[in-house]
């Protein structure tokens, strides 16, 4: 089955098979004519990448790049980014590749003209108002990766490493102005890769469809999410040219970015703070403890699993549910744990002071204290 769709929501999409080919013109409908593509070390040199280059070059628009991005983005990379796009005379930016290149390059387009320093954003009450709107310069994303949806999301992620905690910078106009969804630059991702990001999708929509907040809209994009991350992720792991699969997987993704609008929860809380102490991988970090998490939520959450699971032919309510993400795990060849993941003699101190101080908790069904928190961390130890 061919896929081929232009959505207008959250923002303009155009998704399909070979519309990279789109590239220059998208950049056009943003307002761009100096884009500075920004993705991450080790795409820097793939084919896809030059290729994307190469069609913005032949549309006039320059090749320029800019890939010194760390696989968790943190301040040092968006102050030589900002170098490189004010040295170059850019007027907007293509955010290329997964997670680490669309969080940076949507930071650098919206910090090109702020003059206060990118904490002064973070995601905390009204702090995004302090933004010079004006100042902020249009972006086109194109996601090579299912599973951060960063390109439909309306913030990023970037480590402080003078403090080694991940925050949350938030802005409306963060969201991209036009994304390309090609599922054909998805095909290259390795196993590994697809598995984490695969998971990154699926629990972004499970997080949303429990928190308690109310939003219907993303009640209901949660729950199809992840039944096209239930029958999609294990073939695309399978069959990487399975480009129906990949299509789907990378619906469901967008579909988690946009619908955890209604909230996250103690999976994201753990997983960022481990991420930018330990380095490890987002969404494999999700994947490791999602089970425990399922445990520690299921009295407030139970309810809501029981109807996820009916929708998605999940036999045996919670339980099965909570079985069916261990299996799916297991074939997906997830760490059981985070020492197995490799995180070695962790501060839990820091750990759980970092969990608890992460805008994620608020979404959680069960709240969060340092009690509870530093159990779980153990558990998933």
């Amino acid at each position: 089955m061919t896929i081929t769709a232009n959505w207008s929501y959250p923002t303009a999409i155009r998704f399909g098979a070979g519309r990279i080919s789109e590239i220059a013109d998208a950049c056009s409908a943003a307002g761009i004519s100096k884009p500075l593509l920004v993705t991450d070390k080790g795409l820097a040199n793939m084919e896809i990448t030059q290729n994307t280059l190469d069609l913005l070059d032949a549309a006039g628009l320059g090749r320029a790049i800019f890939a010194d991005v760390d696989p968790n983005p943190n301040g040092k990379n968006v102050e030589d980014g900002l170098k490189a796009y004010h040295e170059g005379g850019h007027n907007g930016v293509v955010a290329f590749g997964g997670g680490s290149g669309l969080d940076l390059g949507k930071v650098l387009a919206f910090m090109a003209g702020q003059k206060r320093p990118i904490w002064d954003f973070e995601d905390v009450g009204d702090w995004w108002t302090r933004a010079d709107v004006g100042a902020i310069d249009p972006i086109v994303a194109v996601p090579t990766t299912a599973g951060t949806g960063s390109e439909v999301g309306r913030a990023s992620v970037i480590t402080n490493t003078e403090t080694h905690e991940k925050k949350i910078i938030f802005h409306p106009k963060i969201l991209p102005s036009v994304v390309i969804c090609d599922p054909e630059l998805t095909v290259g991702m390795p196993p590994f890769i697809t598995a984490g990001t695969g998971m990154d999708a699926f629990a972004h929509c499970l997080e949303a469809f429990c928190s308690p907040h109310y939003h219907p809209m993303s009640q209901g994009m949660a729950l199809e999410g992840m039944r096209l991350v239930k029958e999609n992720l294990p073939r695309a792991f399978k069959d990487g040219t399975d480009i129906e699969a990949r299509a789907h997987m990378m619906s469901a993704a967008a579909m988690g970015a946009t619908a955890f609008q209604k909230g996250l929860g103690a999976i994201h809380a753990l997983s960022h703070p481990i991420g930018a102490h330990h380095h490890t991988h987002h969404g494999t970090t999700n994947a490791v403890v999602m089970q425990e998490v399922l445990k520690f939520n299921r009295d407030a959450a139970e309810s809501v699993l029981i109807h996820a699971s009916h929708y998605l032919g999940i036999e045996g309510g919670f339980d099965g549910f909570f079985e069916f993400v261990g299996e799916l795990n297991t074939m997906l060849g997830i760490p059981k744990n985070l020492t197995e993941l490799g995180v070695t003699n962790p501060d839990i101190d820091r750990l759980v002071k970092d969990a608890l101080a992460d805008p994620s908790t608020g979404g959680n069904p069960v709240e969060m204290t340092a009690d509870n928190t530093r159990t779980l961390i153990e558990a998933c130890l």
